[in-house]
């Protein structure tokens, strides 16, 4: 059944009132393009291309769109699909035969879906070797080699995975005998028009028309912290609002790629529990307001970027952010919400905001509750806290421009549910100890299929853990949960990263998780 078409309003003005904030000559700011029936009707530039620069930003010029870029790379593997040189159902290790068999053995088709349930080897990496370190595609294809687990059981689970299209990078390029920036060029950017676009793996050189990303810190100063892997099929393009503005048109009536490569991007994956992930093959298909939108968001440490189609209204908009502490997606809502009439209202429902730390006994899942101001956070694994509301059943759930992740909590009595694609978890309340110390489980330990060293000491009244991966180090302050539980905060720029050690009781060893990444295990060095 068709959703019904939704009438447009435009407004400059309500438009323009949008990006005031950022409409300014002394700082980075934000790219947008929008159109209405394939047609633009705004195109802006707001603040500097580089703070070094009287440059201002325009929608002609290239920025890095991040994880959109993963659709393009699921759409160049379909190409090959089409052409009967590859399959969506084949093993990853038909193509790239050296990872171990616990990641070879996931298909294409749930690689591009994130419900593989391998292991995160590029995520990994940035913990284990320090998100700042060179860490090239070589290097975690290395990796793949010796983690001989997953996280969960393939199709059980929808878990974001940035070494998944690391892993297809390999297999396209193997196929074709060409880079992934000639496949992408030749195959999908020249035909549509976007002679502008293109892969750029790193930011340590220089590209023509290009703005600089600029990344806050926790002081508010803007910095040049970038992080440093090779960024190839998960987020490596760099493109202009108007390009996308293309790519968005083209969307509608495809140049490039059969109605059934089109549709199988479309279709959201199903997991064995019968819940929709509604995320296709490099694509998220959502609502926003009660409107069907399609979509993809990307971040990078010091950036992000929004691609958002509204089929409904005929609306697309590509919107650029060169600067850490501006959400791109959030902006391209308020265009939803100035632009298209008819859309569900706003209802915020008042609810008493909470306070507290939870461990699972059983998956070993660290929550904590916390209340700032009038916003309720939630933190999960030690990871940052975000903002979360009422969904109106007494359900906390994460904001409108993270609703593609599937996560709520609850709290029945004490205990919290929290569920995530439709898999529960119970946790039980746990009393912060503060106090605690590390004591004789200090130490060096191993973690062999991760290739990684870890020192675990106490200095100056503090506690801290060294990770040594293979091509560089991490550190971490550790803060005391439990006598047990501590959780691990990245020291340096990115003190975003990080998760929850967990030491053993004997002593004789810990387990780091962080997010839905299953723990890796360290055992005492001998």
């Amino acid at each position: 059944m068709m959703e019904k078409t939704l009438a447009t309003h435009f407004d400059e003005a309500r438009m323009d009132a949008i990006f005031a904030p950022l409409d300014q000559c002394r700082l980075p700011g934000a790219a947008v393009a929008v159109a209405i029936d394939g047609k633009p009707v705004y195109r802006r530039g707001f603040g500097l291309a580089h703070m070094e620069l009287p440059v201002i930003l325009g929608p002609a010029m290239r920025m890095r769109i991040g994880s959109t870029t993963k659709h393009f790379v699921a759409l160049a593997f379909l190409l090959l699909c089409e052409e009967g040189r590859a399959s969506l159902d084949n093993p990853i290790g038909r193509y790239v035969p050296e990872i171990h068999e616990a990641s070879g053995h996931a298909t294409v088709r749930q690689l591009m879906g994130h419900t593989s349930g391998i292991r995160d080897a590029m995520t990994i990496s940035m913990l284990i070797n320090g998100a700042a370190t060179r860490v090239s595609d070589a290097d975690i294809l290395e990796l793949y080699q010796t983690l001989a687990d997953v996280d969960t059981a393939a199709g059980t689970s929808w878990s974001y995975n940035n070494g998944a299209y690391v892993l297809l990078t390999a297999a396209i390029e193997r196929i074709t005998g060409e880079s992934l920036e000639t496949v992408l060029r030749e195959r999908i950017f020249e035909p549509v028009g976007m002679h502008d676009t293109m892969l750029r793996r790193s930011d340590n050189d220089f590209v023509a028309n290009s703005a600089a990303l600029h990344f806050r810190t926790a002081e508010g100063r803007f910095t040049r912290d970038y992080m440093g892997s090779e960024i190839s099929g998960p987020g490596g393009i760099v493109s202009t609002m108007d390009d996308m503005l293309r790519w968005l048109r083209h969307m509608d009536d495809p140049r490039v790629g059969s109605p059934e490569s089109w549709s199988l991007m479309r279709e959201p994956h199903r997991l064995q529990n019968g819940t929709s992930t509604g995320y296709g093959l490099g694509l998220v298909m959502g609502h926003y307001r009660g409107v069907e939108t399609i979509s993809h968001a990307g971040g990078v440490v010091a950036g992000n970027s929004q691609m958002i189609k509204v089929p409904a209204a005929r609306l697309d908009i590509s919107i650029a952010v060169n600067r850490a502490d501006v959400n791109g997606a959030d902006l391209a809502n308020k265009i939803i919400d100035a632009c298209v009439e008819g859309l569900d209202p706003v209802i915020e429902v008042p609810f008493e905001k909470r306070t507290g730390r939870f461990l699972s006994r059983s998956s070993g899942r660290v929550v904590e509750l916390l209340a700032h101001g009038d916003m309720q956070l939630m933190a999960v694994d030690g990871q940052p806290p975000l903002p979360v509301t009422d969904d109106g059943q007494g359900n906390l759930k994460l904001p409108d421009i993270m609703s593609f992740i599937l996560q709520t909590a609850r709290i029945e009595d004490s205990t919290l549910i929290l569920t995530e694609f439709g898999n529960t978890d119970h946790l039980e309340p746990i009393e912060a100890e503060p106090g605690a110390t590390i004591g004789d489980r200090a130490g060096r330990f191993i973690a062999s299929a991760a290739a990684t060293r870890a020192e675990i000491w106490e200095a100056g009244g503090a506690s801290h853990l060294k990770l040594v991966g293979a091509v560089g180090t991490a550190s971490y302050q550790l803060t005391p949960v439990t006598p047990a539980i501590w959780k691990a905060s990245c020291v340096g720029a990115f003190s975003m990263l990080g998760g929850i050690l967990t030491l053993a009781g004997d002593g004789d060893g810990f387990e780091f998780a962080s997010g839905r990444m299953r723990a890796i295990r360290f055992a005492r060095a001998g």
